[in-house]
Order: C-alpha cells, then structure tokens, then sequence
C-alpha cells in the first residue's frame, strides 16, 4: 500500500516508494532519507498498526520492556520569550507566575531520591534569575545530597554557561528545535533564530551532555516534509533523547484558534523515530496523555521507553500552563509515581532502576 496524502501536507507528491519498502528500509538501519520517512510518517491508517508493531519490536530488542521514569520539576513559569504557541510566553498577562527558590529545588530533589527516582528533570521557562552561578549551586547541591542523574531543560544560553553547569554535575540537557524549517520557526519564534537555537544543541554536544531535542507535531503550517527533515537534521546532530508530542492551541496565545496536532500524527513520528534512533531515549509525552487518556501507553507501545511524572509541588502545576488542560496537575508526587507504576504494569512494562544513561554512555561508564 502506497503512503495516504497526509492533509499536513497539500504539496506532498506522490511518493516512488511503497509503504513496505520504506519499512524494510528503516528496519534495515538505512541512512534517513525524504523519500522513505515520507511514506512512514504519512501512511495510511491501514499501515500504521504494521509501522508502530514495528518500532515496538525493535525498542523492545533494544531497549528491553523496562520504562525509566524519570522525575519532573517545572521550578520557574518565568520566560523572557514570546513563542507564539505557548502558555508561558511572556506576553500572557493572564498567567500567575511564580519562581521556587534554590533551597525548595534541592527539598523537592531529596524528594525524587526519596520515592525511588534515579533523574532529575529541571524544567523552567528561560529565566534568567537562574544565572549560570545559581544554577550551578543548585546542581552542586543536589549531586552532593542525591544520586539522582540531573537533565536540564531551560531555553538557550551560552556555552560558557552550559559549559559550567556540565562541570556542575549536570549530565543531560534538552532543548527542542520544535521545527528546523527556517520560515516556520521565524513564524512562532519572534524573538529567536533558528541558527542561534541549533548552535546552541551543537555546543551542548561538544561539551559532552546527553544531548536532547524534539519537535511538536501538528504545527499551522507543518508540512511531512517539514517533518522528514527534522527527523534527518536529529539524526545528524546524534539526538540521544527526543521528545515529541502534539500542538495543542493555548487560549491565550496568537495561536488560539489554529488546530491542533492529532494522537495519530504523534505515534507515527514516535514510531519513525524508534526506527532510526534504536538507541535513544523516547518520552511518551504529557501533551500526548492530554489528547487521549491512554496516550501515553499508547506512545510506549509505539516505541517510547521514557515517562515523566510530574514532582513539582501540586500548589504550582496548574501555573505550569504550556498548553490547557494538561493532566496530573492535582496530584501530589508519591500518588503520581504509584498511579504510573499501575499504568505500567497493566501493559506488561516495568521500571527501569537504573539512572537510563544512553546505552552507548552506559557502556563508556563502565
């Protein structure tokens, strides 16, 4: 069966290769390429059960069934950005803003360790009160107290900056290139650059994190084209961790009234992605749990082996708004952890008790 129109993309030609052969090509561990992601990441409804089947068996061959639950803290909804998309930009007037202190992050960090978490995610807006010394305190602080891996996902700063916070003890950093087509990126990103953004996730290779990236799906204007370079440019950057989920429209955006991404769209990338990073570490996203309730069971049977429970203090998650209606916004850190361990255990996964360094790092550390 060829590959279905894909509606993101009114311009898509026909594609020369089939459905099967583009599978068999991914399957082969084949350099990606437009003319083979294409047929993947916009197949039919009828293939895409074959495609996720797919990416499952080889996470699964790869990586083993145990899903590494990693530990969520949203410490600042300050932003200094205004990405028309999201909830935090910092032209919504409407959102409370808040900021925990350096000594609340190690407490909740304590926490984490304490509930049987081996990674920290420190999550922020790009704010800049939490300087490149500040930061660095608070990792110091937190590897001397834990032995928690810590991932930082905090916007674009330099490479000095990122360089401190790896000697810091920081072992992973995120930073989504959300799209790497320049006139779509100009088009959400007013106050940022594209060649800025990805110099910044070169830099943090080099110096030697865990590097993380991901794109949303569903963006106005996206095309599947868009989407196959993406996927190319991670692949050629080295991508350890990506992230993926759906555009979900937020109320108080200048994107209010554009649709969104779909639970479909998000599980054939999740699955392409499996296909050419075997390796790496895929997140069955919030925002992907938002659209649909089983979203994420759904996104680690697609491929995914990461999950992020949410650990900052329930006082502060619902001001945590990227996108409207997101999930586990009530529940305090120890119920979120048992709910997920249930959730998982009913699909016949586990956890995973070690840190979940990238297998390649893990054999280096050896």
């Amino acid at each position: 069966m060829t590959a279905a129109k894909d509606p993101m993309d009114p311009l898509q030609p026909e594609s020369a290769v089939s459905f099967a052969d583009a599978l068999r090509r991914a399957l082969a561990q084949e350099r990606p390429a437009e003319d083979w992601l294409i047929p993947l990441l916009a197949c039919a409804d009828a293939d895409a059960p074959a495609l996720l089947s797919a990416a499952d068996r080889v996470r699964r061959d790869m990586l083993g069934d145990a899903v590494h639950l990693r530990a969520l803290i949203e410490f600042s909804n300050i932003c200094r950005r205004n990405c028309r998309y999201c909830g935090l930009r910092r032209g919504n007037g409407a959102l409370d803003r808040y900021r925990l202190p350096p000594e609340r992050i190690v407490e909740i960090a304590r926490l984490a360790a304490s509930l049987g978490y081996r990674t920290l995610v420190m999550q922020s807006g790009e704010d800049l009160w939490y300087d490149a010394g500040r930061l660095a305190d608070i990792i110091r602080a937190i590897k001397a107290e834990t032995d928690l891996a810590i991932t930082l996902s905090v916007g674009e700063r330099d490479r000095e900056t990122y360089r401190l916070w790896r000697e810091a003890g920081a072992d992973r950093c995120l930073l989504r290139i959300e799209t790497t087509d320049p006139g779509l990126f100009a088009a959400l990103h007013p106050d940022d650059n594209l060649a800025e953004r990805m110099a910044c996730l070169v830099a943090l290779r080099d110096l030697g994190y865990q590097l993380g990236t991901g794109v949303m799906v569903g963006l106005p204007g996206q095309t599947v084209r868009m989407l196959a370079h993406d996927v190319i440019w991670m692949h050629d950057l080295g991508a350890e961790m990506i992230g993926v989920g759906p555009f979900i429209p937020h109320p108080k955006t200048p994107l209010a009234a554009a649709a969104g991404g779909t639970v479909a769209q998000t599980l054939r990338l999740v699955a392409v992605l499996r296909l050419v990073f075997p390796w790496a570490h895929l997140p069955a996203t919030t925002a992907v749990g938002t659209l649909d309730p089983q979203g994420r069971e759904r996104a680690l049977e697609a491929g995914a082996n990461v999950v992020m429970p949410n650990v900052t203090p329930a006082e502060f998650r619902p001001q945590y708004e990227i996108y409207p209606n997101k999930i586990c916004t009530g529940e305090e850190a120890a119920e979120c952890r048992a709910c997920l361990a249930m959730r998982l255990r009913l699909i016949g996964r586990e956890i995973a008790t070690d840190h979940g360094h990238v297998r390649r790092v893990a054999e280096r550390m050896k």
